[in-house]
């Protein structure tokens, strides 16, 4: 993946309420980064927000995760690989925790597009005056505390020249992971989020592989026939 775009992540980013900052690397023919995005999406989101549309079994098959890895690695909800990806919180606990229910989050790399999650994922920073402590640059105010800080730590402001507005981020206060390898996190949850957007993107594009493959043959018989024909009539 072209890290290179991923490096500036804590210094590039806009200005709150700006477009995204940066272009998500989805590649949803890299297995690992999706393996690797569902295990961080049942590690640190799924405790709050649902993916309703998701079957674990039908993840497992489509992204080659083994059936016991699956059960003790991603199934702490349930002890059915068909259930779906719902959270055990109910709607009315959720919103006195954090003010508002969290959206279940089968469809958001649809409805927000895959570069708004990403530059959301790196765009906190710390924010006393909100009650989690943070506040982030692409959705300023949010409600979501910052559930990956363990994993990049706590971000610090950088402010313009007149010292008003939030331009940008710096980790003073590093977390597990170098920049480099948060921002490949971050890189793999989204890629698992726009998979389980429309997981049949997968078997869609295997699929139109043959179906152009098979096209080109034919199109090299047809071209073969139509000499065939043309040299008898000429």
């Amino acid at each position: 993946m072209a890290l290179a775009l991923m490096h500036a992540s804590m210094n590039v980013l806009a200005a709150a309420g700006a477009d995204s900052a940066h272009k998500a690397p989805v590649d949803l023919s890299d297995k690992q980064s999706l393996q690797r995005g569902a295990g961080l999406f049942a590690n640190y989101c799924i405790s709050c927000h649902s993916a309703k549309f998701m079957r674990y079994e039908r993840m497992a098959l489509d992204i080659g995760i083994p059936e016991n890895v699956l059960r003790e690695n991603f199934m702490f909800g349930t002890d059915k690989p068909g259930d779906t990806m719902t959270v055990a919180m109910s709607p009315a606990a959720a919103e006195t925790w954090f003010g508002v229910a969290p959206p279940d989050l089968s469809l958001t790399a649809r409805s927000r597009g895959a570069d708004w999650i990403y530059s959301y994922l790196l765009g906190y920073y710390r924010d006393p005056e909100r009650p989690t402590g943070t506040n982030n640059l692409q959705y300023p105010d949010t409600a979501m505390p910052h559930v990956l800080w363990e994993l990049q730590g706590i971000p610090e402001p950088v402010m313009d020249d007149e010292g008003r507005k939030v331009v940008a981020t710096a980790v003073d206060e590093p977390g597990k992971l170098s920049e480099n390898e948060y921002a490949q996190s971050v890189a793999d949850i989204v890629n698992y989020m726009v998979y389980i957007a429309e997981p049949a993107q997968l078997k869609r594009t295997a699929v139109g592989f043959w179906v152009i493959f098979y096209l080109l043959i034919f199109l090299v018989v047809v071209y073969l026939l139509k000499r065939e024909y043309w040299k008898d009539i000429h």
